[in-house]
């Protein structure tokens, strides 16, 4: 199967925040983005939403944010950068807080630059720190999950950091990083010359849509797309997978993260199948973004087996997901902590 263009690298547009954005997080339920409360709606984590208000800036001005993140729940202060697709990463040395905060405490009156202690608290268990200066440097293929990388320090520190960070420079955009880079692109919108007579005016539309923030507007033509697609070249496809991937993506837009993760987890399987692992890997990585802003830890649950079992799948196969075991080790902790998440709603 030829490669779908949501998996070519796009020159991003460079529209951009002015400033690193200040971010404070106060206790477990109330944080500020740029000034602006941020209040964890019932059974998310004060983190995921303040993680979601960020990438909501970075869907509004096209490009990753920056931010300086005062956590006083993890007694640090933490570099960062938010993606559109929701894929975020320290990019500094986490600063250490003369001691955490407790909700109610008051603030520290200076900082130190060691490496921050990491909590144990219902983000999982602390990684293993060593005595050297944590930094955020590229991924180390032989790392595994509790190291001191970049992807440690973001568990350390509590920000419940996506595990499907942002790969390598020379590697291509996956996942809904590559369709944002699609969307906000000026590249070609379909596959194939048919696909361009059929597909290129309704996708532009969308596109146009989604960039104007009309995120219902651009589901509904995106609905209506992909059934005309699927009548007009069957469901497998290359263009209907093409409308599929960017309807999921829309779906996630429109905080519908269960819609999202069900269509990436489809798409996934259609491209294993196809013995496409490259373009499966991006799928699954939607899918893992998607699964992580469901709120519900049953639903979280459910779709959690799924995402899990179809990713073991392909990691036992030569590819991407082969290559970097930490994600699939990542998910796998977090259902630990929905199971957990689940068994309390239970007893209330």
């Amino acid at each position: 199967m030829a490669g779908l263009s949501f998996e070519k690298k796009r020159a991003p547009r460079t529209v951009g925040y002015p400033a690193a954005v200040p971010v404070r997080v106060y206790g477990p339920e109330s944080a500020s983005v740029d000034g602006v409360p941020v209040v964890a709606a019932p059974g998310e984590e004060i983190q995921q939403a303040v993680l979601n208000r960020l990438q909501s800036l970075a869907i509004s001005v096209g490009a990753p944010i920056h931010a300086t993140v005062h956590d006083d729940l993890a007694g640090c202060v933490v570099p960062l950068e938010v993606s559109a697709d929701g894929s975020s990463r320290v990019t500094g040395e986490p600063v250490r807080l003369t001691a955490p905060r407790t909700p109610g405490t008051a603030a520290p009156a200076h900082t130190t630059p060691n490496p921050p202690q990491a909590p144990a608290d219902r983000f999982g268990p602390p990684p293993v720190m060593d005595a050297r200066p944590v930094t955020a440097g590229p991924r180390d293929a032989g790392a595994g999950p509790g190291t001191a990388s970049g992807a440690g320090t973001g568990a350390a520190l509590g920000l419940g950091l996506p595990f499907d960070e942002p790969a390598p420079a020379q590697t291509p955009a996956r996942g809904f990083d590559a369709v944002a880079e699609e969307v906000l692109g000026d590249g070609p919108l379909t596959e194939t010359a048919e696909g361009a007579e059929l597909l290129a005016e309704p996708l532009g539309r969308i596109n146009e849509a989604v960039r104007a923030g009309r995120v219902d507007a651009a589901a509904e033509l995106a609905e209506r797309t992909l059934a005309e697609a699927s009548a007009v070249f069957g469901p497998h496809h290359a263009e209907v997978l093409h409308v599929r991937e960017l309807s999921a993506y829309i779906a996630y837009l429109g905080d519908d993260p269960v819609r999202a993760c069900r269509l990436s987890l489809e798409l996934a399987g259609l491209r294993r199948q196809a013995r496409d692992g490259e373009a499966a890997y991006g799928n699954l990585q939607s899918a893992a973004t998607a699964w992580r802003a469901v709120r519900d830890p049953e639903e979280g649950l459910r779709l959690g087996r799924e995402l899990i079992g179809l990713w073991t799948e392909l990691a036992a196969e030569p590819g991407p997901a082969a290559d970097d075991p930490r994600p699939l080790e990542a998910a796998r902790a977090r259902m630990i902590r929905l199971t957990d998440r689940a068994a309390k709603a239970a007893q209330t």
